[in-house]
């Protein structure tokens, strides 16, 4: 693989662009998949005894072990005693389960490079382009982001990457290179626990409906004054407002998730704005609840590796004026579907 590119960038996210296909060709596709992957983590799940993942103890081959330890009951787990940019075939399907489980996992005390980060978050599949970055005939797939006194955080809010495109991202998996002395700690959310926390009535209303995402006016502002007015226009052709369904359909879980994503959220199908507005901003103070999250004080050389198809994630932006970089890519994904 060659070296990957970098950028920086005021709070943006990567990912890939595919024509978006009919829905009766990816839902059938998509359902075999499910089904296949359904079974496998139901096996996975019903093994607690024997599993290394789920008995939070892991042993390679070669007597080498990592441990899985679990930071709340619903999301989020940290594992000890691996080198992400050495891992054999067991060791990374351990930490793959580990993050279907989990939802979020993170590794302290890691030395990677652009190269090393992106090898290891290549093992998921290929490696997502930032439709901006697209647009320009880059193919860059590493994404740097930088707070500094002149460029303060852009974005401190929840939200699910790029989900404004047919197809979003994933995975996702974040490095942190120079952390604050305080503050720039990041959250994540489980979109499996808001769905459960619905009534039974609310939920069937919510499978029912779609949102419209879009990347919204002040994703716009912000890269039109960088790039200029151009720019958002071909974004405008290329990457139109497209729906999504509001409960999702993990493909490889079977779960179902609440698939709420903030500002990228317009509008629900069918409905008026005012009542879009009311449902919406319920199910996104689900995502607010605290005992839906985990939240991550950084260290230099920690990664995060994250579903991006089960969580919401917020950055947050208390660490301004101090200086923090961190380098994220991400693995494509496939268009969110529900499957009852």
């Amino acid at each position: 693989m060659g070296a990957p590119q970098c950028r920086v960038h005021r709070r943006w996210n990567d990912a890939r662009h595919d024509p978006t296909t009919a829905h009766h060709r990816w839902s059938r596709r998509l359902g075999r998949r499910v089904a296949r992957n359904v079974a496998r983590f139901r096996r996975l799940a019903t093994d607690s005894l024997t599993h290394p993942v789920l008995t939070r103890r892991y042993l390679t081959m070669t007597t080498q072990a990592f441990t899985v330890t679990p930071l709340s009951n619903r999301i989020g787990a940290q594992i000890d005693g691996v080198d992400l940019s050495d891992l054999d075939d067991a060791e990374f399907t351990a930490i793959d389960e580990a993050l279907l489980r989990y939802q979020v996992i993170f590794v302290r005390g890691q030395e990677l490079t652009p190269e090393s980060q992106a090898a290891f978050a290549g093992r998921w599949g290929p490696l997502s382009v930032f439709p901006v970055a697209k647009m320009m005939g880059r193919d860059t797939t590493m994404s740097v982001i930088e707070d500094t006194v002149e460029s303060p955080p852009a974005t401190d809010t929840w939200h699910t990457d790029v989900t404004w495109i047919a197809e979003p991202p994933r995975i996702a998996v974040l490095y942190g290179d120079i952390i604050p002395t305080s503050g720039g700690d990041t959250m994540w959310s489980s979109l499996y626990a808001a769905y459960d926390q619905l009534s039974p009535k609310l939920a069937a209303f919510c499978e029912q409906l779609s949102v419209v995402h879009h990347r919204g006016a002040e994703f716009d502002r912000i890269t039109g004054e960088i790039f200029g007015a151009q720019l958002i226009a071909d974004l405008e052709a290329t990457y139109p407002a497209v729906e999504h369904p509001l409960i999702r359909t993990h493909s490889v879980t079977g779960k179902k998730a609440l698939f709420v994503a903030g500002l990228f959220m317009d509008q629900i199908v069918g409905m008026n704005r005012a009542e879009s507005d009311l449902l919406l901003g319920y199910l996104q103070g689900l995502i607010d609840d605290p005992n839906n999250q985990v939240r991550w004080r950084w260290q230099h050389g920690d990664v995060a590796i994250w579903d991006e198809a089960s969580t919401n994630h917020r950055a947050l932006a208390d660490h301004y004026p101090q200086h923090r970089r961190m380098r994220r890519c991400t693995i494509d994904g496939e268009r969110p579907f529900y499957r009852d």
